[in-house]
């Protein structure tokens, strides 16, 4: 039978703020893929804001996953993000084990943290936790700071000459993944996305640093990568589309004045994904 390319995302759905779930379903979308979300929490709005509701949905995931085993589906790609709990990374390895296979594709996103630190919901236990998914991922999308945290190298003397990057990135390629985008890297006005394959030359992506860091960049670079390759595109290609994308939406949303917690207007632009 035929069908859409279809894709499993185990995120956070977040009601505003414009990022996990709530960012990758329009996008997938308009690159004519179908989202299927698997909800790790719901939240109000995400927590760059001062308060917010928030409901847990680690009892709910085995059933939800379950389920969709007794629909029979199957999934062209399979991307993870935010995960709350070390029980809900157990959760992500299990629908690893029931829907992985060798035709789709894998994306972990290990977000963790930024500049050096870690988020507050993230212990040592859950950090350690997080290298368990890796060995699963064909492609992984960290940070400098969560590259460093997956291999146990201090934030403060990791190297970021290219020949620094490329040593993290073959040590992260190691634990299993064959693609790593090593992602937001910022200096001197830039920001630079180093892309590394497995067998293939590396390449940097470089694109002008516009105004102050804003949620869910990181899932929209993300969906766009993955969802462009879903649909046959190259990585290289596919991490430039997802960076170029980035900064077209950035500067509409710097004219609207968007506050930096409301996350990217890329709605504009999605006709042309």
């Amino acid at each position: 039978m035929k069908r859409q390319r279809r894709i499993a995302v185990i995120n956070d759905m977040t009601g505003f703020g414009r990022c996990s779930i709530a960012a990758s379903l329009p996008i997938l979308s308009a690159m004519k893929i179908q989202c299927c979300p698997l909800p790790t929490a719901i939240l109000s709005a995400h927590t760059g804001f001062p308060n917010f509701f928030l409901k847990d949905f680690t009892p709910y995931m085995k059933e939800y996953m379950e389920h969709w085993k007794f629909l029979d589906l199957e999934f062209d790609g399979i991307a993870t993000g935010f995960l709350g709990s070390k029980e809900q990374i157990s959760e992500v390895i299990n629908f690893f084990q029931l829907f992985k296979t060798e035709k789709n594709l894998v994306l972990v996103d290990p977000v963790m943290g930024d500049y050096g630190r870690l988020y507050s919901s993230y212990t040592e236990e859950m950090c350690n936790e997080m290298k368990r998914l890796v060995p699963y991922a064909d492609i992984l999308t960290p940070n400098l700071t969560e590259a460093c945290r997956l291999l146990d190298i201090p934030y403060d003397q990791a190297d970021i000459s290219s020949a620094g990057l490329l040593k993290i990135c073959k040590a992260l390629s190691d634990m299993g993944p064959g693609k790593i985008a090593l992602t937001g890297l910022q200096s001197e006005g830039e920001i630079t996305n180093f892309l590394y394959e497995r067998g293939r030359t590396w390449r940097k992506v470089l694109v002008e640093k516009i105004g102050k860091d804003r949620s869910g960049t990181g899932d929209v670079f993300s969906s766009v990568l993955f969802g462009d390759m879903i649909n046959g595109k190259d990585f290289f290609s596919a991490g430039k589309k997802a960076a170029d994308f980035i900064t077209k939406a950035i500067r509409f949303t710097i004219q609207l004045d968007t506050p930096e917690n409301y996350g990217l207007c890329f709605e504009e632009f999605l006709t042309e994904l």
